[in-house]
């Protein structure tokens, strides 16, 4: 409901507010690729993704930047983008954020990673991250209400909370979904991630170093 057929136009933000140990594009987060444009360049891309025929523009990361980026958006919006914005976030997000960012945006991508602070801070280095995230996640929703689409099944307004399940740790993922569905129903649309691939970073963390079995994910 985000790529469909077209695709998603996607712009990777150099840098992150978190530091997964586990992390699939750490060249990107960490800051060791990009490159420096302005945010009417920004504005531009957006525009050409729009004209390249993408179901919306895929904010990835964009946290650390969101003054840039709303400059770049509203001037976007003023010279005739009309495919939705996403903002795509680790959910380490502050409530207050989501507020300025509200006029801009359709669709919160957003991760919910843990909901244990030990789990958190061992492999983020966020102890408060599950408590920060649900309220990032209830500010989200609260801007765009239930989940629509249009005719093609394309999202164009709400929240699609991710949960990407890691090795070892059934439970806690099954504690995250409880908690969503709990709290707001079939409101959001939740996506339940098997692909965790360990990554070269993980000498110190072996009980990462492996994918995740079937039976974890049907479970």
């Amino acid at each position: 409901c985000i790529s469909g057929k077209e695709g998603s136009g996607t712009i990777f933000f150099s840098g992150c507010n978190l530091r997964c140990v586990y992390c699939q594009n750490y060249e990107i987060s960490r800051g060791m690729a990009g490159k420096s444009i302005t945010p009417d360049k920004l504005s531009e891309l957006c525009l050409m993704l729009q004209e390249k025929g993408a179901n919306n523009i895929n904010l990835v990361t964009p946290t650390h930047y969101i003054y840039d980026i709303r400059e770049a958006v509203l001037k976007a919006k003023s010279n005739g983008l009309r495919i939705p914005v996403v903002y795509n976030s680790s959910g380490y997000e502050l409530a207050e954020t989501i507020e300025e960012i509200s006029n801009i945006i359709d669709i919160y991508l957003v991760d919910f990673k843990y909901m244990e602070n030990e789990t958190s801070f061992k492999y983020s280095r966020a102890k408060d991250y599950p408590e920060v995230a649900k309220k990032a996640v209830d500010a989200m929703v609260n801007k765009t209400g239930k989940c629509q689409f249009d005719e093609n099944g394309i999202m164009k307004r709400g929240v699609i909370v991710r949960h990407l399940l890691l090795p070892g740790h059934v439970n806690e993922a099954k504690a995250v979904v409880k908690y969503l569905f709990g709290k707001y129903g079939d409101t959001i649309f939740i996506s339940l991630m098997n692909q965790y691939t360990p990554v070269s970073t993980l000498a110190d963390y072996p009980e990462l170093n492996r994918k995740v079995t079937k039976r974890e994910y049907n479970r």
